[in-house]
């Protein structure tokens, strides 16, 4: 199909033609600069809010049936990790290389929309794993 050498991100959306490439035929992946500005604005209004005390669901509160427990700012990173803690379950056999390339690719293109309040930091090792061929393996159930 597309054997596309390489797909730069921005803040519009992504082609069928895209995924393909980089999830069968390991096109490079790069973040256009108007992609980390907007990753930059979404990030910066998330810490503002969640600095001027306004209740951020999963930043300064819990989640779930804790979403009105607040979370003191010396334990929002703890809050994070045990967050990935208690989602890190799968079972069943591993899913095919070249879908879980596409999901990162998709899940890459949601944080490059600037709609997310993600650091650029986190995109980029999306960035360095998908062109560096490192591709995780992902249990077929219970996996996020």
């Amino acid at each position: 199909m597309n054997k596309k050498k390489e797909v730069s991100l921005d803040v519009s959306g992504v082609t069928f033609a895209d995924v393909i490439a980089v999830a069968r035929f390991d096109a490079k992946v790069s973040i256009s600069p108007s992609a980390t500005t907007a990753m930059n604005t979404s990030r910066k209004f998330i810490e503002d809010y969640a600095a001027g005390g306004v209740p951020v669901y999963g930043v300064s509160t819990g989640f779930g049936a804790l979403a009105n427990l607040h979370i003191d700012v010396k334990d929002r990173i703890q809050l994070q990790k045990s967050l990935i803690r208690s989602h890190a379950a799968g079972v069943g056999p591993a899913v095919e290389r070249e879908v879980v390339r596409a999901l990162m690719f998709l899940r890459l293109r949601t944080m490059t929309s600037g709609r997310t309040g993600v650091r650029v930091a986190l995109a980029q090792t999306y960035v360095d794993y998908l062109n560096a061929g490192i591709t995780p393996i992902v249990p077929e159930f219970g996996s996020l």
